[in-house]
């Protein structure tokens, strides 16, 4: 006969039994309305979110390069208490305080600014010019891949020009390229340099020389020239272009790329060389010493130079799609 305590114990089993029995039948309880309706729109404007941000980031890549670029910093005298944007400290004294970013106008200790990354973004409030403006402070400040002007000029120039005799060679009125250069200093990439404005082809071709000829630093750099100069003395084909290949990993970013971008115009403009009668070599010719400046060599090295200076940019021409 079974005890009174296994009798409970086998009660109380039947009732847990029966519990799940009723929870598992039970229906589940119902969803609020309100969290019905909102749900597939919430999905939805995180989907659409998510593509915005995805959209402007592949959109900045493409369009904004990230250049690094250093400060152009100078002596400054600050008016008032002024702190140090870097270390926060205060900047002492009357005069000269500290030193100050002619491009993007940060201030800073002269002892700061020794350790500031290289992380300058340029303003258009400072940058006020675009002709003997740094290359890379006029692309950073405008937010593009190349110089406004470069990319102007070569599309005025590949519109109505490719088959002009002489392109390149033969110069323009100097006062109406002075024109151009002060419309586009004034203006900027809303500059006319339209057939309507300026008839005569060559005047553009000769702004475009005047920017690369006024660039405070050349757009083959005093650092990389001797490096192209060494390579265009290497009289094996192969091994020049191997030595050019190197030379071109000195450059900055913004100044391989205006680089890249102007040869493959060169290159398009030699295909029409039975009309306009310019070679691979009177193009290196005319943009050697445009392109290239010797850093402070005296005058017989410099004038030696010149005809390695045509090597390099005919070099450059002639296998843009390799180098490239």
């Amino acid at each position: 006969m079974p005890s009174q305590e296994s009798y409970v114990v086998r009660r109380g089993k039947k009732k847990s039994r029966s519990a799940a029995a009723n929870r598992a039948t039970a229906p589940s309880k119902p969803t609020s309305p309100a969290s019905t309706f909102w749900h597939p729109i919430r999905s939805f404007a995180l989907s659409q979110l998510t593509s915005l941000v995805r959209r402007a980031t592949l959109r900045e890549s493409d369009l904004a390069p990230k250049y690094e670029k250093v400060h152009n910093f100078k002596v400054h005298t600050f008016r008032g208490p002024h702190w140090c944007e870097y270390c926060a400290n205060f900047m002492w004294g009357l005069i000269a305080q500290g030193v100050k970013c002619a491009d993007c106008g940060l201030n800073v200790h002269k002892q700061c600014s020794k350790v500031v990354p290289n992380d300058c973004q340029p303003d258009l409030r400072h940058v006020k010019k675009v002709y003997s403006c740094d290359l890379t402070t006029l692309v950073k400040a405008h937010n593009t891949k190349r110089p406004m002007v470069v990319d102007m000029c070569i599309q005025e120039i590949e519109a109505r020009g490719l088959q002009s005799e002489g392109l390149y060679r033969i110069s323009g009125f100097s006062e109406l390229i002075e024109d151009v250069k002060l419309a586009f200093d004034r203006d900027g990439e809303k500059a006319d340099i339209s057939s309507n404005a300026y008839e005569d082809i060559n005047i553009i071709t000769g702004a475009l020389k005047l920017y690369f000829r006024e660039l405070p630093i050349p757009l083959i750099t005093y650092d990389a020239y001797p490096r192209f100069i060494e390579a265009a003395k290497i009289t094996d084909p192969e091994k020049r272009l191997e030595a050019l290949h190197e030379a071109l990993k000195l450059l900055p970013p913004a100044h391989c790329e205006t680089l890249r971008y102007l040869m493959g115009h060169l290159k398009r403009v030699t295909q029409y060389e039975k009309e306009n009668l310019m070679t691979s070599e009177n193009l290196g010719i005319v943009f050697g010493p445009t392109l290239m400046r010797a850093p402070e060599l005296d005058a017989m090295t410099a004038l030696n130079d010149i005809r390695y200076q045509r090597l390099v940019v005919e070099s450059l021409i002639t296998n843009e799609d390799v180098l490239f």
